[in-house]
């Protein structure tokens, strides 16, 4: 990409928009901003962002409603102030590639975006086919089957899910998952490792192991 990467930043808190953009434009990216959700998804449809910078507490439609309505290949970063497994669930689901938890630094928010757009424009090819016990993934059509049943995943879990089946029977720790699926190049945040395992599980139940004190495994029950 020759021009600047472009990010869309959505926030209802004047404060917080003014902050995050003349940093953004600092580090060189062309920033666009929007106060409401609706403003959101006409700036999205107008800028064509490469990504969005997503607060969930918007004042009209909520980031969740936001992201919903998005082009699915527009990356989306969210900032929230709800910090339990379950909250973040519900964005992470969505596709959501990653999020901050308010108050946030402004270098890790900086941080995350680079490793978004790092491995949205560097994608390795997806595996053709993959199995293990009744679970079938196909990385060409992006699909995932458990004894011939789809599985619907965010492009996130996919991934997820093919690193782990990659390394079926071994176990990967928090930090292996996150170079791998995530990409970081700085000490990430652990936890978002959890909660795309702890969804991942309630869709893929009885698969994936938990090794305490190391990492997880994908390994079939005895």
């Amino acid at each position: 990409m020759d021009r600047p990467a472009r990010v869309l930043v959505v926030d209802d808190e004047p404060n917080i928009r003014a902050l995050l953009s003349q940093t953004l434009r600092l580090v060189s990216f062309e920033v666009r901003t929007a106060e409401s959700g609706a403003e959101a998804i006409t700036a999205a449809r107008e800028f064509g962002p490469d990504l969005v910078v997503l607060d969930v507490m918007l004042g009209d439609l909520d980031g969740f409603e936001v992201a919903r309505r998005l082009d699915d290949s527009v990356p989306v970063l969210f900032l929230t102030a709800r910090d339990t497994v379950e909250d973040r669930v519900q964005g992470l689901t969505l596709g959501a590639d990653d999020y901050v938890a308010k108050p946030f630094s402004l270098e890790e928010v900086v941080l995350r975006i680079r490793a978004i757009l790092r491995r949205s424009r560097t994608r390795e090819e997806p595996a053709d086919r993959l199995s293990y016990a009744d679970l079938e993934l196909d990385g060409a059509a992006h699909e995932v089957r458990r004894a011939g049943v789809p599985i619907d995943l965010s492009p996130t879990e996919f991934n997820l899910l093919e690193y782990l089946m990659l390394n079926a029977g071994r176990v990967v720790s928090k930090a292996q998952i996150l170079d791998n699926v995530w990409r970081y190049d700085f000490d990430g945040d652990s936890s978002i490792v959890e909660s795309y395992v702890y969804y991942l599980r309630k869709k893929i139940p009885g698969l994936i192991q938990t090794v305490r004190g190391v990492g997880y495994t994908l390994r079939a029950p005895r």
